[in-house]
């Protein structure tokens, strides 16, 4: 689907005029979904029956364990409480990265290397998952290894990446390179950053095409995919991994049940809200730019992240837009709030590129991603259910690399899985909404200042 016809912003308005909710000039509605043609293989009728698994949740997670397994052939259906992608899943940027989110030398110093390389390998292993995938399904959602770029909010952050480069290059990833900040202009066209790390491995594509091509080779493989299908009990049989799942378009038995819920804030999922911080992810997208200015801003079409706890990532669109996103705001997603927070968004592009000022924004969209305290994923098995969520903003190559996982482990390779055996404690204090949102965005805050 193409944008709506709109016209262009006047240079003399306010910017943040751009992102008001009743402003025609901007879509609050996610552009990954908007570019791509829909989902149209959801299985009629009611959810009933049984089956070996069932699979809850229809983003990256579910999709990929529902491919895997019923190429096994198992019998899978997939219970989603919306659309498939609907979730964290459409609110990304874009990107396919590999690398953690934390230093290298922190998973170091808590794990030891030889378990911290394993962890950093098992993302590398993700991103080829996502190419294996799409070359194996014929996805055309235009993969292409095009590289990350970390990039230095301070002169101190380029010093650390320097020494991330150095404890990388000792075996875990000799292909990271530092950039000084001379050097900068032939990566990026600003003059805000101190030096940035290029992760030659990172890819980038287009979620929306991406996410339905999974879904099409679910289907394709066997498996059934219920949309509208949000699940509101389940109940364990016996002390077995069966269950009876009880959904809003019906109920069904499944020998096993994977939970791929991810940031999801309903259905009986209790214990794993109470390990989930709720993080905001908010993206504008730009109207389409010249050829001749995106090589000024992004010549190299990497993937760009900045080094901030509240900072901001950046790509060029296939149809040559730009995509800004952030945290921006610690609060959950509503029509104003996207609109909020795409003003503070667009506010932090035209800082980072004056050049963009009075830019158009077409879209304007955003939704709570899952992030876990210590920004690793967790997945494994607990009284009977299967779990693969908290990928805290690197979820788009490791979901898709935990959905084949954790059909692996499911069929009895429990060694598969590079996150058993980490603890996953509850977050004191959290019982159901999370009003801790505004805490957490003061004190990233507070970091940023003080670092």
């Amino acid at each position: 689907m193409t944008s709506p016809t709109r016209s262009p912003t006047s240079a003399a308005s306010p910017p943040a005029a751009a992102c008001d909710a009743d402003d025609a000039a901007v879509k609050l509605a996610s552009y990954w979904h908007d570019t791509a043609a829909p989902f149209a293989g959801a299985a009629p009728g009611p959810v009933a029956g049984r089956v070996d698994v069932a699979v809850v949740g229809g983003g990256f997670t579910g999709l990929s364990a529902a491919l895997a397994l019923a190429r096994r052939g198992a019998s899978v259906a997939v219970v989603e409480a919306a659309h498939v992608g609907a979730g964290a899943s459409g609110r990304n940027g874009g990107q396919c990265n590999n690398g953690f989110a934390q230093d290298f030398a922190a998973v170091e110093a808590r794990f030891g290397f030889e378990r911290a390389v394993a962890l950093y390998r098992a993302f590398d292993a993700a991103v080829d998952t996502v190419e294996r995938l799409v070359g194996e399904e014929g996805i055309d959602c235009a993969f292409a290894r095009t590289g990350k770029l970390k990039l230095a909010a301070k002169p101190a952050h380029a010093e650390k990446l320097a020494r991330a480069r150095d404890a990388l290059h000792r075996g875990a990833d000799p292909d990271v390179a530092f950039v000084p900040r001379e050097a900068l202009a032939g990566e990026i066209g600003t003059e805000r950053y101190h030096g940035g790390l290029v992760f030659p491995k990172s890819a980038s594509l287009h979620m929306g095409r991406f996410v339905v091509g999974l879904a099409e080779a679910a289907t394709r493989a066997g498996a059934r995919i219920h949309e509208g299908a949000a699940v509101r009990r389940l109940t364990r049989i016996g002390r077995t991994d069966a269950h009876t799942v009880e959904t809003a378009r019906g109920t069904l038995r499944a020998d096993q049940v994977l939970l791929a819920t991810g940031p999801s804030r309903a259905g009986p999922f209790f214990r794993y809200r109470r390990r989930i911080v709720p993080i905001g992810s908010f993206i504008v997208v730009t109207e389409p730019l010249s050829r001749a200015r995106l090589d000024a801003l992004l010549p190299t079409r990497r993937m760009c992240t900045t080094t901030q706890n509240i900072g901001h990532y950046f790509r060029v669109t296939p149809d040559d837009r730009l995509l800004f996103g952030g945290r921006a705001r610690f609060a959950l997603s509503s029509a104003t709030s996207d609109a909020k927070s795409g003003r503070v968004l667009e506010a932090g592009m035209v800082e980072t590129f004056p050049a963009l000022a009075g830019t158009r924004l077409d879209w304007c969209w955003g939704g709570i991603v899952d992030m876990t305290q210590d920004r690793l994923p967790r997945a494994g098995q607990h009284e009977g259910l299967y779990y693969s969520m908290g990928y805290s903003g690197h979820g788009t190559q490791m979901s898709t690399h935990m959905g084949q996982v954790m059909a692996a482990v499911m069929a009895g390779d429990r060694d598969a899985n590079p996150w058993s055996g980490l603890d996953w404690p509850a977050i004191k204090g959290h019982f159901g909404p999370p009003w801790f949102l505004p805490l957490v965005g003061a004190y990233y805050k507070f970091q940023d200042w003080r670092h």
